[in-house]
């Protein structure tokens, strides 16, 4: 693994990134068609491998298969037991037409999906058949994308096993882009007022989440983030690190955040990174009670390697 994620800025990649988006849309709803549910929502999210990103094994009309994008050889994978083809990846495929290639595609190996086809949580709402809008594909921008999702996938993943609780895998999650784990209590949550199904399954538990996302047109600047649900009173009282990271305003609630150029620029990103990671865990399990003494993995590095504000540290 690279010691650094790459630079990305999103203004050099805006229109290849909602392209990309709205094609990984199409494929994460064939996903939620074909796997069996689980617990928020578990199961629709995709999952970062050593190419780009896939997802689970599917069942649909009978057949296993997985999609999956392949992003240093740029082309959607589709696998069953016993074939392998692809749809190529290149700058002109409008989200339109990859709509129709995969959906010949899968129809030539007997599976025919039946999706809601239309974005989800985005601003664009255009239907995937119709869409002949969106149709950038920068190959060195996508392979940019690739890298910094495997490098940040791993120190997640390093992360997640300090953790001996209930936690989430690190899932790319369509519907918004972004790359991210969570950590839960065991606890349920308060049920959340005029939520949506989706949103009231997601946040059926009291959740600390921790994610990246690469930035969009109303949040341009790529950053690291973490929130805690329900939030405590006097969360954003709670110290972060490193000292460019800050408590930041979403609405009626608030999210830690650390820039991806802090960490990128970093002189040990990784290190910066699991120290802000860490960080943002103790902030949001001390405020909220959670009894995280009993959450502490063997796999979780010595004290030094803790921030000193974590529960860990034996400060609190």
């Amino acid at each position: 693994m690279s010691t650094a994620p790459p630079d990305l800025p999103y203004a050099e990649w805006a229109d290849t990134k909602d392209t990309l988006h709205l094609w990984t849309q199409i494929v994460g709803k064939i996903q939620l068609a074909s796997t069996q549910p689980r617990n928020h929502w578990w199961h629709v999210t995709l999952r970062v491998d050593e190419h780009g990103y896939s997802t689970q094994r599917l069942l649909h009309d009978g057949v296993n298969f997985r999609l999956s994008f392949d992003l240093i050889r740029h082309r959607l994978v589709v696998r069953t037991r016993d074939r392998e083809d692809a749809i190529p990846l290149r700058d002109g495929l409008s989200v339109s037409g990859f709509y129709y290639e995969l959906e010949a595609l899968l129809r030539e190996l007997g599976i025919e999906v039946k999706i809601k086809a239309e974005p989800f949580g985005v601003p664009m709402t255009t239907p995937f058949a119709d869409d002949t809008e969106h149709a950038s594909y920068d190959r060195a921008a996508v392979e940019k994308f690739r890298d910094a999702l495997v490098w940040t996938d791993e120190v997640f993943r390093e992360h997640r096993g300090w953790f001996d609780g209930k936690a989430s895998p690190v899932q790319l999650f369509w519907h918004s882009f972004d790359l991210a784990t969570a950590r839960f209590s065991g606890r349920t949550a308060p049920p959340m007022d005029g939520a949506d199904p989706v949103t009231a399954e997601a946040y059926s538990h009291e959740v600390i989440s921790f994610g990246w996302w690469p930035g969009d047109r109303d949040s341009p600047r790529s950053a690291f983030y973490s929130y805690t649900h329900p939030e405590p009173s006097d969360l954003t009282k709670q110290p972060l690190s490193p000292a460019e990271a800050s408590w930041e305003p979403t609405g009626m609630t608030h999210q830690a955040r650390l820039a991806y150029d802090a960490v990128r620029t970093a002189d040990d990103p990784r290190s910066t990174l699991l120290d802000f990671l860490q960080s943002a865990y103790a902030a949001g399990a001390r405020s909220a009670f959670w009894p995280y003494e009993d959450f502490h993995s063997s796999w979780c590095p010595p004290r030094g390697r803790v921030p000193a504000d974590s529960p860990r540290s034996g400060s609190s």
